[in-house]
């Protein structure tokens, strides 16, 4: 049992399987018990369940307070609640992406789901290549945080972006070398069809694994940003890895409470193009103006939070009384 307390990037090896064995049981419990038969979510169930995933990870993150002490755990909740409000944005694309394969609503959780899964493998990719780099050459934090406070300025200014599905490079490449079915197979993503010319079956995708393939390249793109925010905030991988991955385990049930109104948090972009240039310039801060000293963590948490909330509140009020304006099919 000696293994279970060897370091593994920092962390002994039992707190990285204890992380992952909750991963598992959610995710088991999510798709063999929640969603079992496919339905649709309605916004009463999908707002219980998001509470539920959002408890999950404060006791998850009250756990790394009691076992590793109060600065990895203030790490953590900032890590998660800046991965959060990145979220919503994602909430739009998918939503968008949905809409324009006309997926039915009973078949887009266990695709979110799916996508998940995938999320969760990539995202560890991500972070250990992240983290390799940060120890091999420091100065690679300050270029994260650059490019944090270049998001944060350029997402400030910015205009409206919509994403452009039809022209989507991933889906003219599979398009282009695999059959692709424009009928909808209930939640499969893969069909035995006749081919038109030998009559012999053949496999073919469906819809619904276009859009899971445009939902993980989008998620990809949304990484770009959230992964460098989590390491301004530390190196520790597991707090990296934790928090990022407790924010999405709850996107697929915040997914149909917020589709309907994301339309409604149109100007939290300016609360987290300030989050961004925050935490970025905190590097510098921390480096340069307190000589290496420690940015305070509950400070760090506490502005977090504060633009966030500030974000979420004003944006809401900016846009009471207005109606959702109709998406797309395809």
């Amino acid at each position: 049992m000696e293994f279970l307390f060897i370091d593994w990037l920092g962390t002994p090896a039992w707190f990285w399987l204890a992380f992952l064995a909750l991963v598992v049981a959610l995710t088991a419990f999510d798709l063999g018990f929640l969603n079992k038969e496919d339905r649709e979510m309605g916004i009463a169930e999908s707002l219980k369940l998001s509470v539920f995933y959002i408890t999950v990870a404060i006791i998850f993150g009250a756990w790394v307070w009691h076992a590793r002490g109060a600065e990895p755990a203030m790490q953590y909740y900032t890590g998660f609640f800046i991965e959060k409000a990145l979220s919503l944005d994602n909430v739009f694309v998918i939503s968008l992406i949905f809409g324009y394969f006309a997926i039915p609503r009973k078949y887009q959780y266990r695709a979110l789901l799916w996508g998940i899964v995938a999320v969760i493998v990539l995202r560890g990719l991500m972070i250990a290549g992240g983290a390799a780099l940060i120890q091999q050459a420091y100065w690679m934090l300050y270029v994260f945080a650059a490019f944090l406070i270049f998001t944060g300025v350029k997402m400030f200014f910015a205009g409206d972006d919509h994403i452009d599905i039809e022209n989507n490079a991933a889906i003219r490449f599979i398009s282009n070398r695999m059959r692709v079915t424009r009928e909808h197979h209930g939640q499969r993503f893969f069909v035995k069809v006749a081919d038109r010319k030998t009559g012999r079956m053949v496999t073919a995708a469906t819809p619904l694994f276009l859009a899971l393939v445009v939902i993980n390249l989008a998620d990809i793109v949304f990484a770009v940003d959230s992964v460098p925010a989590i390491f301004a905030i530390t190196t520790d991988t597991f707090i990296v890895y934790t928090s990022n991955i407790m924010a999405i385990l709850g996107l697929r049930a915040l997914y149909f409470a917020l589709a309907a109104m994301v339309h409604r948090f149109h100007h939290l972009k300016y609360a987290l193009a300030a989050v961004l240039v925050f935490i970025g310039a905190k590097i510098y801060v921390s480096d340069f103006l307190l000589e290496g000293g420690k940015f305070p963590p509950a400070l760090s948490l506490g502005v977090t939070f504060g633009l966030i909330a500030i974000g979420i509140l004003y944006s809401l009020w900016k846009t009471r009384g207005e109606e959702k304006e109709p998406a797309g099919g395809h």
